[in-house]
């Protein structure tokens, strides 16, 4: 499949030359997105590479960006032009947080009878089998040209998931008396972002078929916010549940009414179970709430710190939405939270959590 880029990166470059004597009287402008029938886009910053390429490497420049993005790829629409997007990326480092603004779209395909479309985007982190990845902004009717300036985030995003996830921002055209159709997508590799440095894309839309399935026991269900302290002076552990983000919704309405609950176990009795109070009709819970646990600094390597999120349901049993463990046997996030948390006596340290619906462990209700 043959690549053909967006900016004509050549001409781009002589006309820098030409003007390098003339001081800049404004901003450069947004470049001009061609997409023609059967063709694959690239993401195109809309600032110049702050490092101009010389004379002699301006040709090689597009096949070095087209190799960045291979894992990119996908398959052209043969019969149809359907648009490009504008959206911006940024990912805060210190707080976890990935800014997705979808800035607007331009030519979207016609979807509708009277010509036009319904449309709005969606993004998916992939890989990722839960509701809970997924993000949308509204819908805006009747244009081919739909103006957003809606920016979504991701809360909880570790710097280990930016260097394997994907995002996939699809375009789709809403129907009220039928299935939403599907118009076009384009997916970013998050490894390729700066953190806490902006970046602006200009892509065409391409057609995809899906070609993967996530079929795993591991199930993404959101996110928890978890801090963890040993006070010596007290001997104690104290746990604090900060926030959720991102839950997986379990109630007809769209929402939960989630609460969490933590469990420091083996052999510590009753006093072992904590749970927090119940928020009702949100994916997003704030609990600010904190726990704490009488027991030898010690003794917490011999420990495993269950932390599950429910919804509440009245009269019958609670849903289980997704839990994670925290302890020496942990791996990953879990495992260095923990071990942080025995290094560094009497300091607070907080880190989001992965909450997972893992058919291989139970949480107790």
């Amino acid at each position: 499949m043959s690549l053909i880029p967006a900016v004509n990166v050549e001409n781009n470059h002589a006309e820098k030359v030409r003007t390098m004597s003339s001081p800049a009287v404004e901003e450069p402008r947004q470049p001009v997105v061609s997409c023609p029938a059967s063709s694959f886009t690239p993401a195109t910053r809309i600032m110049p590479p702050v490092n101009p390429p010389s004379n002699n490497t301006a040709p090689q420049k597009p096949p070095s960006d087209h190799t960045e993005e291979n894992d990119n790829d996908y398959d052209s629409d043969d019969a149809t032009t359907l648009g490009s997007l504008e959206f911006s990326l940024l990912y805060e480092q210190e707080n976890h947080a990935l800014h997705c603004c979808i800035i607007k779209a331009k030519g979207l395909k016609p979807m509708d009878s009277n010509g036009l479309a319904d449309p709005y985007v969606k993004l998916h982190l992939l890989p990722g089998a839960s509701k809970s990845n997924k993000l949308r902004t509204k819908t805006l009717k009747n244009t081919l040209n739909p103006v957003w300036n809606e920016t979504l985030i991701y809360h909880g995003i570790t710097d280990e998931e930016m260097q394997r996830k994907t995002l996939r921002l699809s375009v789709s055209d809403e129907d009220k008396f039928g299935h939403n159709e599907f118009i076009g997508e384009t997916r970013v590799a998050l490894k390729k972002l700066k953190f806490d440095q902006k970046k602006s894309f200009n892509v065409c839309l391409e057609r995809v078929i899906p070609v993967n399935v996530y079929t795993v026991t591991r199930e993404e269900r959101g996110r928890i916010l978890i801090s963890l302290m040993f006070n010596s002076q007290q001997s104690r552990l104290i746990v604090g549940v900060i926030r959720c983000a991102h839950l997986a919704a379990m109630d007809s309405n769209g929402y939960s009414d989630p609460f969490v609950k933590i469990c420091l176990r083996p052999d510590m009795g009753k006093k072992a179970k904590n749970k927090t109070q119940i928020k009702k009709k949100t994916l997003n819970p704030e609990f600010n709430e904190e726990f704490s646990y009488e027991i030898k600094h010690g003794e917490l390597a011999k420990k495993t710190l269950d932390v599950s999120v429910w919804d509440y349901d009245m009269g019958k049993s609670n849903d289980f939405i997704g839990g994670c463990q925290l302890g020496i046997q942990a791996k990953g996030e879990c495992l260095k939270h923990w071990y942080e948390c025995l290094k560094n006596k009497d300091k607070k340290i907080e880190r989001w959590h992965v909450l997972l619906n893992d058919n291989t462990v139970q949480f107790e209700d």
